[in-house]
């Protein structure tokens, strides 16, 4: 019983919970964050950029072949998903200010 006490107490002073509650809820935000950035935000960038197959553009030189096109849009959806993030960091832990009495 000894184990199962230390087991419980490891739980409480971590807050495993908790952290397993973020962990779901970061998954589940990745998901509705990449969506909205591959089906809003990147068609827009694609209608601004002239042939718009640059996602998938490769450079070849001799028998090399370089996915330029496929890095510079992870990049970008890396970009715009971060700052998505900051975001939405930013308006959840802002400090309430008390208003005036």
């Amino acid at each position: 019983m000894r184990l199962l006490g230390e087991f419980k107490e490891f739980l409480k002073e971590y807050k495993v919970l908790g952290l397993a509650v973020a962990f779901i809820i970061g998954v589940a935000s990745t998901s509705l964050i990449q969506s909205l950035v591959n089906n809003v935000i990147m068609p827009i960038i694609t209608f601004f950029i002239p042939n718009g197959s640059w996602q998938t553009a490769y450079a070849y030189i001799g028998p090399v072949k370089i996915g330029w096109g496929p890095f510079l849009a992870s990049l970008v959806n890396f970009i715009i998903i971060a700052f998505v993030v900051f975001l939405i960091a930013k308006y959840a832990f802002t400090e309430r200010k008390p208003g005036k009495k």
